[in-house]
């Protein structure tokens, strides 16, 4: 089983290394774009086709996972690191939905991206990311976990600052990457500590070593703690979060494959898989359950006032990851992952159903200056309809089902469930259902607003657009129905409920719908009617809105407190006193004294025989002397 394991990964690998090739050596013109397009799409396809090969053989063999040492990386003394892939219940999902859902992804790009003089460079990037990710997901080890974890961080900087030639989607891929370089601080110090203890970093011996009760030898809570740090830069949680909303200056797939099935949610996976250790660890994961909530109620508030359609679903998705870690702080870990492939598929239909908006608009992002599409656009408004609803909580779509469990467990599970944690996720999802169909009917219903120049260029996209967005769109109504939780209760069992809320399941099941339609309802009643209603409420908010609309401040926060300390701490010491003063001062002042001292000594050499005899006795004497004392 090692070679089909390997190739899941390598394949998108190979697709990189001939992209990146052939569009380096011929030029991005003049290398054909139907052949970057088949090698770009046909790598992903074929790992999805041997990952569903390698689930089948997990499958027959009773679950029993499947383990593929490739090869030694590295022996210092008795110590070993070895690249092994481990195929499990858990990375078979993953797997399936980084393959799957990138596969999709890569065939939207050959559209979306096609005029685009640089796109094989671009499909080498996307098929570069895919392989991180897949490198992250099926490695044994945190080592070959934090490979991946940091080469997903090399080809986000690489896919958001794609269009570098603008200098601000060149400081949002610097962003991102200096961002998630704070939290990967956290992560080595963690992986530094489990080594020390156990001597290995395979993930599965330590969980099982946590579970069995031996992992005395070393904190369980101060090692989750920071792998939750690392987690938080990752998935984009409170204080890391602020490089996610900047990642929409990448080409939208590529906001689609960050945010939908890939980089965001490493630390979800992380934690999931590192299960054994937090558990041990009640402090570390109340405290994820309080930022989860935080985070998703901070992000949610400020969608609802953003008027660009991409930052409309960037603040979604940090509110998502929110509820994840809500999940993964009870102790929900299959749920948490359940909301992910959900999350997966709705997200990703309504990032690539944003990127056919703006293909059919020209260019155009900001909702204000959108309004009666839906007969304009009719494939891409009923797929992104369909996938709205679904976030939105509506019954019977994907999003209800694995949202309704995240509340359940927020508020029944015995490892943390509390009812304020239940409320501030309500409360969330009420605004989720609320700011995204305020997205939806501003971009879709009502009148035109659009200039003549726009409305005349509005066209659908073509198949190879519209076709994906179909497929995710029918995951979005079925996804809910694949039963994760259950699939990986053997792995990671469901967090036991409190028996006085048993009788209150029932009840809040019906209130999670209420709640969604609710936020549907309030939504339509207020942006149907004229637009003074809202604009009304605007002014009424007042400072609010304001504080909405600047995204609490934090960026500008972090920049007083930060960013422009450490660059005048840059500039004056670094720069001034150590570069210039003491580093080419040293280097200069050396090269003075040679001068200097070559000048001195040059006036010895005058050309006069009497001076060179003067010079020679007087070096005699001295000699001489010298011998003397010495006697």
């Amino acid at each position: 089983m090692t070679n089909p394991l390997a190739l899941i990964a390598l394949l998108p690998l190979l697709g990189f290394l001939l992209n990146g090739t052939f569009a380096t050596a011929l030029g991005g013109n003049r290398f054909p774009h139907k052949i970057a397009a088949a090698i770009g799409c046909a790598m992903p396809i074929a790992a999805f086709v041997l990952t569903i090969q390698a689930f089948l053989t997990l499958q027959g063999g009773g679950y029993e996972p499947l383990v593929a040492p490739l090869y030694r990386w590295a022996l210092v003394g008795d110590h070993r690191f070895d690249i092994t892939f481990y195929f499990d219940r858990l990375s078979a999902i993953m797997t399936l939905v980084v393959t799957g859902v990138g596969s999709v992804i890569h065939i939207y790009s050959t559209g979306y991206m096609h005029d685009d003089k640089s796109f094989g460079r671009f499909m080498a990037y996307l098929n570069l990311f895919l392989f991180f990710m897949l490198l992250l997901v099926l490695g044994r080890s945190l080592l070959v976990l934090f490979v991946g974890w940091e080469g997903v961080g090399l080809a986000s900087y690489l896919l958001i600052g794609f269009w570098f030639d603008d200098a601000a989607n060149a400081a949002a891929g610097r962003k991102a990457f200096i961002t998630n370089r704070i939290g990967d601080a956290g992560f080595l110090l963690g992986m530094f500590l489990l080594y020390r203890a156990f001597g290995t970093l395979d993930m599965d011996t330590i969980t099982m070593a946590f579970a069995a009760g031996q992992g005395a030898m070393v904190s369980a809570g101060l090692v989750g703690l920071f792998l939750f740090i690392g987690a938080t830069g990752k998935s984009a949680q409170i204080p890391l979060y602020v490089w996610l909303p900047d990642a929409m200056a990448g080409p939208t797939p590529v906001s689609a494959l960050i945010h939908a099935a890939t980089m965001v949610t490493a630390g979800v996976y992380l934690v999931a898989r590192m299960s054994g250790l937090y558990l041990q660890a009640p402090d570390v994961s109340q405290l994820m359950a309080v930022v989860g909530v935080l985070t998703a109620f901070l992000a949610a508030t400020i969608a609802l006032v953003q008027t660009d359609i991409t930052k409309v679903l960037a603040y979604s998705t940090v509110s998502q990851l929110g509820f994840m870690f809500v999940a993964l702080g009870v102790g929900a870990y299959g749920v948490a992952i359940f909301h992910v492939v959900t999350h997966a598929f709705f997200k990703a239909c309504l990032f690539l159903g944003a990127g056919s908006v703006i293909h059919a608009l020209g260019g155009e992002q900001d909702i204000r200056k959108m309004g009666g599409l839906r007969t304009r656009i009719p494939i891409t408004f009923w797929t992104f309809l369909i996938a709205t609803a679904a976030i939105a909580g509506i019954p019977g779509l994907a999003g209800f089902f694995s949202k309704d469990e995240i509340l359940w467990f927020a508020l029944a599970s015995e490892r943390g469930g509390a009812p304020w944690l239940w409320g501030m996720g309500a409360v969330t999802a009420f605004l989720t259902a609320f700011y995204m169909t305020r997205l939806l009917w501003l971009t879709f219903f009502g009148a035109s607003r659009m200039s003549h120049e726009v409305e005349h260029h509005v066209h659908e996209s073509p198949l190879s657009m519209t076709g994906v967005l179909g497929v995710l769109a029918l995951l979005s109504i079925g996804g809910g129905y694949i039963g994760i939780p259950h699939f990986l209760e053997p792995l990671m069992p469901l967090p036991p409920v409190a028996a006085s809320m048993s009788q209150y399941h029932t009840p809040l099941l019906y209130g999670s719908a209420m709640i969604a339609f609710a936020g549907v309802g309030l939504a339509v009643w207020l942006y149907r009617g004229p637009a003074s209603r809202v604009d009304g409420l605007a002014r009424s908010a007042g400072p609010v809105y304001r504080l909405l609309e600047g995204k609490y401040f934090v960026d500008e926060l972090y920049a007083a407190l930060f960013v422009r300390p450490l660059a005048w701490v840059s500039e004056h010491v670094f720069l001034r006193i150590g570069d210039r003063m003491i580093i080419d001062g040293t280097l200069n002042g050396l090269a003075a004294f040679a001068q200097r001292s070559a000048g001195w000594l040059g006036r010895v050499q005058t050309g006069s025989l009497q001076l060179y005899a003067l010079l020679v006795m007087l070096g005699m004497v001295g000699a001489l002397l010298w011998s003397w004392r010495h006697v």
